[in-house]
């Protein structure tokens, strides 16, 4: 019998795993993958959780991270302006990261189990039982889901999200090429828009959202990125200039950005299964950390006072969460839905940036948060 149990090893996971079972409590986190391994994601955090991450010796100073000051975005056509950024940020893959987070786990106590993935859930009246792919049985006495954007489990719990087919693609390379090291990128093109940034080894991360019609249209990854995404002269250059590092890109389907809950039944559910904010807003890994730090908190308070009341320790987790993120995915959604992906929208993002700066530092305060310990 654990107390906690957590599925899912990506950041909100990991986080949740390390603080509790620092705390004393017998922790379980299974993952369906082994570490170490890549991630559709990308890979720039905001400092806004440098103070928390710092205080509990969670900070990946070894890798170097690179710190990211400056923000470019470009238009379908290629028009650009950049900005500085107020808060800024870092860039790690979730390769260095996540891997060094579960080295972390194990230290601290954690039992760890890889290629691991937990295809059902079930509640007794006083524990909860966990159900493998090899139907092995773990028991708990409280669940945490930060299984990421989507996974089995979620079909089995009959979430509201997956009753609606989303069109968006997300795709990711690591290349090498040569671009400032401290300065994240958002380059528009007809469907979508791609992230660029450094990472940790003189890499960058390239990621990109679209539509899934866009790539059936043209028959491949590879054909839609010249036909579509080469009208970026950006872009161009980034592909034809760059080395990949991939044998192929890591291509993740469906995801989607409808409204989810932080406690599903008697489950509570931390980073992007609790919630995903569009990508363009640079702040998912953030919220991930910070949605942990406020999950393990309640949890830790509660089990100290002897009571686990898990419809209290729901009622204060969602408020909580709901006051601290839901205006973010919010405004993220409509940013999303009104400034970029196709060519006038992009423009007027430029135009925004380069002529109305207190307009653009305000649409970012709408999608990030203020430094936490």
């Amino acid at each position: 019998m654990f107390d906690i149990a957590i599925i899912g090893g990506g950041l909100a996971g990991l986080v949740n795993s390390i603080l509790l079972s620092r705390a004393g409590l017998k922790v379980v986190l299974f993952e369906k993958n082994q570490y170490p391994f890549h991630r559709v994601c990308g890979e720039y955090i905001s400092n806004e959780v440098i103070p928390f991450l710092e205080n509990h010796d969670l900070f990946p100073l070894e890798f170097a991270p690179p710190n990211i000051s400056e923000l470019l975005i470009s238009s379908v056509r290629g028009k650009s302006f950049s900005s500085t950024l107020d808060l800024g940020g870092f860039g790690i893959s979730r390769f260095a990261f996540d891997h060094w987070l579960s080295l972390k786990a194990e230290a601290a106590g954690v039992q760890v189990y890889q290629n691991t993935t937990i295809k059902e859930v079930r509640k007794s009246t006083v524990f909860f039982e966990l159900s493998t792919q090899n139907d092995e049985v773990f028991t708990s006495k409280l669940v945490i889901g930060a299984h990421g954007k989507r996974a089995k489990l979620d079909q089995s719990l009959n979430r509201s999200f997956l009753q609606k087919h989303s069109p968006y693609v997300g795709v990711k390379y690591h290349v090498k090429t040569n671009l400032p090291d401290d300065q994240i990128a958002l380059h528009n093109f007809e469907g979508g828009y791609c992230g660029v940034s450094r990472v940790e080894d003189g890499k960058y991360n390239v990621c990109y959202l679209t539509h899934r019609d866009g790539i059936r249209e043209h028959g491949s990854i590879e054909a839609f990125e010249e036909n579509i995404m080469y009208r970026n002269p950006h872009l161009e250059s980034l592909f034809r200039n760059s080395d990949k590092l991939f044998e192929k890109p890591l291509v993740i389907n469906e995801i989607s950005f409808d409204k989810r809950e932080p406690i599903n039944g008697s489950l509570f559910m931390c980073g992007d299964a609790a919630g995903m904010i569009t990508p363009l807003c640079g702040n998912g890994m953030a919220m991930a950390i910070h949605s942990a730090k406020i999950l393990s908190s309640f949890i830790i308070d509660q089990w100290k006072s002897g009571d686990l009341n898990l419809e209290a320790l729901g009622n204060a987790y969602e408020k909580t969460w709901t006051k601290q993120f839901g205006t973010r995915l919010w405004a993220g959604l409509k940013i999303q839905d009104s400034l970029f992906g196709n060519n006038w929208a992009s423009s007027t993002a430029v135009f925004t940036g380069k002529y109305l700066k207190p307009l653009t530092d305000a649409l970012i305060r709408q999608t990030h948060g203020s430094p936490f310990s």
